[in-house]
């Protein structure tokens, strides 16, 4: 299967503009995402499209897919280690950060760090992804935060209405984000072609992890079947 592959930065991530590591709004994310698929979709009449997330960027992606008119435009939708029941660093912190993203939206909070966390089992991997001056590497910032617990629980409050295909995958030992909470996802959507793969003992970055060619086979092969799928109906 030929592959064509477009990517996305968000405002302030990567090259794109803004304060590096700033998101003022997650929904203004998943509308930029809409706009940037139709115009994939404008380049390309008639190729079937798909839509990948990881992380927050899966919540996006799922987000995105529960807009009637982007999941029109997709055959399915790929998430890895999706922010899905996001927790604040502590309990405290969720009960400010509404406050605190109006007040000081742009200021680094070092309690929410989770830059020691280990996301890779492959040092160099990870040597090479953090050497990357557009990867943000920084405490997180208290409104884009706020928009990553906002954004979560609103999916986990709407498993039930996602109905776009969809592939999930996940490490049994991911520390950043809940693989229970994809399980419940897989569980609980109402789509009617779904898939989930749990890897046992991987964690948060599975693309970054030693096993990457594996997992990225892995989704090769399910937007195969789900395309002669299509084909068949």
């Amino acid at each position: 299967m030929q592959l064509w592959r477009y990517a996305m930065d968000w405002i302030g991530h990567g090259g794109s503009d803004g304060l590096h590591g700033y998101v003022p709004s997650l929904d203004c994310v998943v509308a930029d995402t809409g706009l940037f698929l139709e115009k994939i979709k404008l380049e390309n009449p008639g190729i079937p499209c798909f839509l990948f997330g990881h992380s927050t960027g899966g919540a996006v992606v799922l987000k995105a897919a529960l807009h009637p008119h982007i999941k029109a435009m997709l055959e399915g939708v790929v998430l890895t280690s999706p922010a899905l029941r996001v927790k604040p660093a502590h309990p405290i912190v969720g009960a400010v950060a509404p406050l605190f993203s109006l007040v000081l939206p742009k200021f680094q909070f070092k309690g929410a760090n989770k830059r020691g966390i280990p996301v890779s089992r492959d040092p160099a991997a990870m040597l090479a992804k953090y050497s990357d001056p557009l990867v943000y590497t920084g405490p997180i910032r208290v409104r884009t935060g706020h928009e990553i617990l906002r954004i979560s629980s609103f999916l986990i409050q709407n498993l039930k209405t996602v109905t776009v295909p969809f592939l999930v995958l996940h490490g049994t030992a991911d520390r950043v984000t809940d693989p229970l909470a994809s399980q419940d996802l897989y569980n609980v959507a109402a789509s009617s072609y779904k898939d989930i793969k749990l890897y046992e003992g991987f964690l948060h970055d599975l693309l970054f992890e030693p096993e990457r060619d594996e997992i990225g086979a892995d989704i090769i092969d399910w937007m195969e079947r789900k395309l002669q799928n299509s084909c068949l109906m």
